[in-house]
């Protein structure tokens, strides 16, 4: 993971955690807008997973890519100066 892709995970986590104190507030508060603080919480939950199974997807994708190049790099190297294999 890039020094970037950290930084724009430590935002998104800090702004997620703001948002779910906020549904915490609206949720102590007495009056009937519970659902406003379910919402919040379902939203915040929801794309956290999504963000979670987009960079798993990311990462095996690599990973797979990475996969390939190392097999084309065997291909290559077996052959000899005369170009036979």
């Amino acid at each position: 993971m890039d020094v970037t892709e950290v930084r724009t995970w430590v935002i998104f986590y800090l702004l997620s955690f703001v948002v779910l104190l906020v549904a915490l507030f609206i949720t102590t508060q007495n009056d009937s807008r519970l659902w406003i603080s379910l919402m919040l919480v379902i939203v915040i939950v929801g794309v956290n997973f999504f963000l979670l199974f987009a960079e798993l997807k990311r990462y095996r994708a690599r990973k797979a890519f990475m996969h390939r190049m190392s097999q084309f790099d065997e291909t290559v190297t077996e052959r000899d100066l005369s170009g036979r294999r």
